[in-house]
């Protein structure tokens, strides 16, 4: 794993963020994935999130995130992708945006140069360069000390890819079915909801059948079954 720390100023990371709900999330000049298969949906709490913004107003340090560089023989249009910081980084594009307000003031509502001051923050961010299997082993080492990832959380990355970004549809996006929810315990939002799923057709075994079903196109098996039970 390669390692290159540079500053990128919010200006530079917002430009061009787009939120495409269940396809993806994009900034930096469209060139930044920020939320790559193997991550988790959006967790911060409102409290957690207007932290990251106070930090900026005061131009305190934030925490170092950390993006990896793909290959450009298999990348599509973003080169890039956040393998940790993506909480912090949908939080300031969010704000930026003017998708919400902290006590009454959007980012819109700001004097001129308090405006400035935020977009000209200069955020400490470290390009990584290496094989998939490096970038992975990477996300969950630098996850450890952060908000927690949950098991399946972690499943979700080892086992990144079709299978997954199509289950998640159908267990952990808001946009979901809300089916069977009433006899579920936990957060769907934090990958619970599909984690009861995969252990009722795996019968406990969980990894093996995310393994099995990897690069499967869809998730129908494991949809159509949770159904049946439900029902």
């Amino acid at each position: 794993m390669n390692i290159e720390l540079k500053e990128i100023t919010v200006r530079e990371l917002t430009n061009g963020y787009k939120d495409n709900n269940d396809d993806g999330v994009v900034g930096y000049g469209g060139k930044l994935d920020i939320r790559p298969p193997y991550q988790r949906e959006f967790v911060y709490d409102v409290k957690e999130r207007n932290a990251v913004i106070n930090t900026l107003q005061k131009n305190f340090p934030l925490n170092v995130m950390y993006w990896a560089v793909r290959d450009a023989s298999t990348s599509a249009v973003q080169e890039l992708e956040v393998i940790d910081g993506q909480q912090r980084t949908i939080s300031i594009c969010q704000y930026v945006n003017g998708d919400y307000s902290i006590d009454g003031l959007a980012f819109h509502n700001l004097p001129k140069d308090k405006q400035e001051q935020i977009l000209n923050y200069k955020l400490m961010v470290y390009f990584c360069s290496g094989t998939d299997s490096e970038k992975l082993d990477w996300f969950e080492t630098i996850n450890i000390a952060g908000k927690v990832l949950t098991e399946q959380e972690l499943r979700n990355a080892v086992y990144s890819g079709s299978w997954v970004s199509d289950a998640k549809r159908y267990f952990s996006k808001n946009s979901r079915p809300k089916i069977g929810d009433e006899y579920l315990n936990g957060s769907a939002n934090r990958q619970e909801y599909l984690e009861k799923a995969i252990d009722w057709i795996s019968e406990g075994k969980i990894k093996e059948y995310m393994s099995k079903n990897q690069f499967e196109s869809n998730a129908n098996e494991l949809w159509l079954y949770f159904q049946s039970v439900i029902n």
